[in-house]
């Protein structure tokens, strides 16, 4: 199982590339490679959830979690420059990749750390963001839910990408169950962009 985007070392050869990203208006240069989610380019979800993405009115940093290579982090690092985003992922190929690719393009406001789930991230966070990866299994991603709601300050809000078809409807129901409020903040070609608020 250990070739798999969410194993903390995947077993697949090393074999990177570079693909270019545009995303809130920004070009960035992502190098990217085997053995990580979508290493052919930013992935349709990821792009609708950065672009969707509004900041909580509340001070407080941010938390990607299941980074990945970076895209979303360091999208939202760049258009937010006054808020640090903790970059998390529990795949040690994507965050060496996820710190390269801040590096690369000159995005010092971040903070990347391998982590299962949401060990080595902070509290009282604005936002929690996340694509999680749903073949990980429910259990998984649901504890993520769980676990970011700890983290996050009162006024703090998670923001999900997931597809209609791979569990929207009864993704929103459960974080009914723990956050205060909960909305679709946007419907795209199948694509949810849930936000959930916690008081």
């Amino acid at each position: 199982m250990s070739n798999h985007y969410y194993s903390n070392r995947p077993d697949v050869e090393s074999n990177p590339s570079v693909i270019q990203h545009t995303g809130r208006g920004q070009k960035f240069t992502l190098e990217t490679d085997r053995g990580v989610f979508s290493k052919s380019g930013v992935d349709f979800g990821s792009r609708v959830l950065m672009e969707a993405f509004q900041a909580p009115q509340i001070e407080g940093n941010f938390a990607d979690v299941g980074c990945g290579y970076g895209p979303i982090g360091i999208t939202l690092a760049k258009s937010f420059p006054d808020r640090v985003v903790h970059l998390v992922d529990v795949n040690e190929r994507a965050v060496e990749l996820a710190q390269k690719n801040a590096d690369r393009n000159g995005v010092q406001n971040v903070r990347i750390d391998v982590s299962d789930g949401m060990e080595k991230v902070p509290t009282e966070l604005a936002a929690v963001i996340t694509n999680p990866p749903i073949r990980a299994g429910k259990e998984t991603i649901f504890r993520f839910y769980v676990e970011a709601h700890e983290r996050l300050a009162s006024g703090g809000e998670l923001w999900v990408v997931i597809q209609k078809k791979q569990g929207a409807p009864s993704t929103k129901d459960f974080l009914e169950q723990h956050f205060n409020e909960v909305e679709v903040a946007e419907k795209v070609k199948g694509y949810w962009i849930l936000k959930a608020k916690k008081y």
